[in-house]
């Protein structure tokens, strides 16, 4: 195993160690499966049309994924922060071209993992499959949730839902980049906090 510094890893296991058992040789094992990565603010991690080689876990920071329409504009898909995962997993598994861009908000460190060690790790370490599994299935529920907020809620409950999920995401989250997620504009959020205060 290649000798590396863990301290990277501490956010990898701390997620693990939630949702699966791990034995003190897997762990030892799990961090030859992937590359760490320091991106600075505003960096790519994907391009869109690129091909994602790698999904990515956030071991500090903060990322973005994304879509730009034809006029530039970014519709945001997901905002990641420690312990999440971000990829353009459609392009990561059928190996097509991206049709999402991913990029860092503050400066961050992800830890990436390519198609053939993400392969080799659910098969070496049975205890990952079950916590991608896991992982998997609470994608999908949020993903449910996300909609049914997007179709059926107010301006102003998606934006107090957001608070209630993650009360820090104000301070670390730019206003306007928060807006695309919610699919509200930067104004919108601005009259919602002011009728907040008032």
């Amino acid at each position: 195993m290649k000798n590396k510094n863990l301290s990277g890893y501490d956010e990898l296991f701390r997620q693990l160690e939630e949702k699966t058992a791990l034995t003190e040789d897997e762990k030892a094992r799990i961090p030859q499966f992937f590359e760490s990565k320091n991106l600075e603010k505003k960096q790519y991690l994907l391009r869109q049309g690129d091909y994602c080689k790698n999904l990515a876990f956030v071991a500090k920071g903060a990322l973005k994924s994304y879509t730009l329409d034809d006029k530039g504009q970014e519709h945001i898909s997901l905002l990641a922060w420690e312990g999440w995962w971000v990829s353009d997993f459609k392009s990561f598994i059928a190996e097509e071209k991206a049709i999402l861009a991913i990029d860092a908000i503050e400066d961050s460190e992800v830890l990436l993992i390519s198609r053939s060690n993400y392969e080799a790790l659910l098969e070496e370490i049975p205890s990952m499959e079950r916590y991608f599994r896991i992982l998997y299935q609470n994608s999908l529920v949020t993903k449910d949730r996300r909609l049914i907020s997007s179709n059926t809620y107010t301006a102003e409950e998606k934006y107090l839902h957001l608070l209630k999920m993650y009360p820090f995401i104000s301070q670390r989250i730019p206003q306007n980049l928060i807006a695309s997620y919610l699919g509200l504009t930067p104004e919108t959020i601005s009259r919602i906090k002011k009728n907040l205060v008032e």
